[in-house]
């Protein structure tokens, strides 16, 4: 039997008009859904925190048994979800697969978080019992993107159920179904009890009015560097957290001694997986001198190879971009590029929202595509002659989000690392990883820090508290 019915879209009680989800391959309609506006989000807060109270206090097996259920229903309803995200968001299949077995990770990591040690005892001057306990901050809004909808919805969903609160989640609307309806849907079927997670599709003005909402005290927001400050001034102005997962422009460094026959799929991976449209893709591409020609030459060839086009109805490397203002985005960049001086060794071409895999050499400082994060599948390709000129060059940006380098000497690969600032680095891999058991998040242009995984899940979505306890009432000199 499906999960999602379509017809109950239509009787949603949210207020923002019908919107139609299309697909990005076709223009296809793929279904409509009703929009929320500001007025919705203070109607779900109200409805959220009511709900949240009893949640809360419900024995810890019990949050667990729903995350557990819900991780079990990715895996059963994959061929279904699979098909919406390929669908409307432009995925590959391999790639859905991916997102839909990070979601199934993300519930199950979640349910393990219901059990942690909840604080600590702690020493004391006086004649009492003096503890810390974590206890939750009630209700979370989750602003979510569309690049990657099921996993950046999830990851702190999952959490924040989990550890007693309740959830508004924003999806973007272009990907309104796989990341905000389907979730809806497996955690009614999981047994999540009613008016705990509201999905509320639709544009900054919802946003804004999530932000605002005093009921709404964490505020965990995946987007662009742009959207992610704001958001961030206007938490500040009402005194709440925001958790900012934002943009970058990653580096991946390839050292003298490096497998050149290995490194060009990996190359490739990090600038091309999901046609770019990914925080952590590699931007930069810096390689040593003595490999440069060749590298080029075969990153080329590499992007020449790879199939673009429909990802539901044929077998591609490389599906659409979102629409048509990302693509404007993507060409522009790369035509200012080029009349910047930049060769263009592979791509720079598009039919509708296809866009092939592109290469630029001869890049600088002052060229567009590699100055700015492109989200699309873009490879800029720079030289250096020497470590601490690889250092410098990767440390030259306002993102620190990821950095990928390839050496034959892991060793020199971390003691290289240690000078470059980011959150997250890889050694002899690319740039774009995820794992549900793993700190994630970056510095700087790109963010507050990590805020998922483990304990970083659990100092983002609970608030900890001090609590003394005495046999007999304090007496005090006056």
């Amino acid at each position: 039997m499906p999960l999602l019915d379509p017809k109950a879209w239509h009787s949603s009680p949210l207020s923002g008009g019908e919107y139609t989800v299309t697909e990005p391959a076709t223009g296809d309609p793929l279904g409509t859904v009703t929009l929320a506006d500001a007025e919705d989000v203070g109607t779900a807060a109200r409805s959220a925190r009511d709900a949240q109270s009893e949640w809360g206090r419900l024995p810890h097996f019990v949050r667990a048994g729903v995350l557990r259920k819900a991780g079990d229903l990715f895996t059963a309803h994959a061929d279904e979800l699979r098909e919406w995200l390929v669908r409307e968001s432009g995925s590959i299949p391999g790639k859905a697969d991916f997102e839909l077995h990070v979601a199934a990770q993300e519930c199950y990591e979640a349910a393990a978080l219901a059990s942690r040690p909840a604080g600590q005892v702690l020493p004391t001057e006086a004649p009492r019992l003096s503890y810390t306990r974590r206890v939750p901050v009630g209700v979370v809004g989750v602003i979510a993107p569309f690049n990657a909808p099921l996993i950046l919805s999830i990851r702190s969903v999952a959490p924040a159920l989990a550890l007693g609160n309740a959830v508004l989640l924003k999806p973007d609307p272009r990907t309104a179904v796989c990341g905000g309806l389907s979730l809806a849907a497996v955690f009614a079927e999981a047994g999540l009890p009613e008016g705990l997670l509201h999905v509320l599709p639709g544009g900054p003005d919802v946003g804004q009015a999530l932000v605002a909402d005093p009921r709404v005290p964490v505020i965990s927001f995946t987007g662009s560097t742009a959207a992610g400050r704001a958001v961030g001034e206007a938490a500040g102005r009402h005194l709440k957290r925001a958790h900012l997962e934002l943009g970058g422009n990653s580096a991946l460094i390839v050292l003298e001694d490096a497998d050149i026959d290995a490194v060009i799929s990996t190359a490739a991976w990090g600038s091309f997986f999901h046609q770019g449209q990914i925080c952590m893709t590699t931007g930069r591409h810096l390689v040593h001198q003595s490999l440069y020609e060749e590298y080029v030459e075969r990153l080329a060839a590499k992007a020449e190879s790879l199939a673009v086009g429909d990802p539901h109805r044929a077998q591609v490397h490389l599906g659409p971009l979102i629409d048509d203002g990302q693509l404007g985005k993507v060409h522009g960049l790369v035509e200012a590029s080029t009349a910047h001086g930049a060769k263009l060794a592979a791509g720079g071409t598009h039919e509708q929202l296809f866009y092939r895999p592109t290469v630029l050499a001869g890049v600088d400082d002052g060229t567009p595509a590699y100055a700015e994060e492109v989200f699309g599948p873009v490879a800029p390709v720079r030289p250096f002659t020497s470590a601490d000129e690889a250092a410098a060059l990767a440390a030259a940006s306002s993102y620190g989000l990821s950095l990928g380098i390839v050496t034959r000497d892991a060793a020199r690969g971390l003691d290289l690392a240690e000078r470059i600032p980011t959150g997250i680095v890889h050694i002899n891999d690319q740039t774009v990883n995820d794992e549900a058991v793993a700190p994630f998040g970056g510095i700087a242009a790109s963010g507050t820090g990590a805020r998922f995984g483990g304990d970083a899940n659990l100092e983002a979505f609970t608030e900890l508290r001090w609590t003394t306890v005495r046999a007999d009432v304090a007496a005090y000199p006056f």
